[in-house]
């Protein structure tokens, strides 16, 4: 028998969110409820910084200073961002349409 944990997300799909720990923030397209990628992926994060599985992980549309990228970040390591300036990722477009009260509002909604 597998056990599930039953949790409620803290953040939601449209959100913009920033990391706890490193310089870079996202809006939210889609939310594990538990930790679904790779154990290559997991193990290459340091294990002092490792994350739990037992969360939440949220894909985002991330940027820094730099770059644009697609992150997959757990729930921990995420704080709201208040900035309250959009996400200039370039495929936000793809996934969202307008930009208002701090969030995206989702084109093409769906449930899992």
């Amino acid at each position: 028998m597998i056990e599930t944990v039953n949790r409620t997300a803290k953040f939601e799909i449209g959100q913009v969110v920033k990391h706890r720990i490193y310089p870079f923030r996202g809006v939210i397209f889609d939310v594990d409820p538990t930790f679904s990628n790779s154990e290559e992926w997991l193990n290459a994060i340091p294990e002092n910084v490792r994350p739990r599985r037992d969360q939440p992980f949220y894909h985002l549309l991330a940027e820094n200073v730099q770059n644009y990228y697609v992150a997959y970040v757990s729930e921990q390591n995420l704080l709201p961002d208040t900035s309250g300036t959009p996400v200039n990722h370039p495929q936000v477009e793809q996934f969202f349409g307008e930009f208002k009260d701090a969030r995206y509002r989702q084109k093409n909604p769906r449930s899992h």
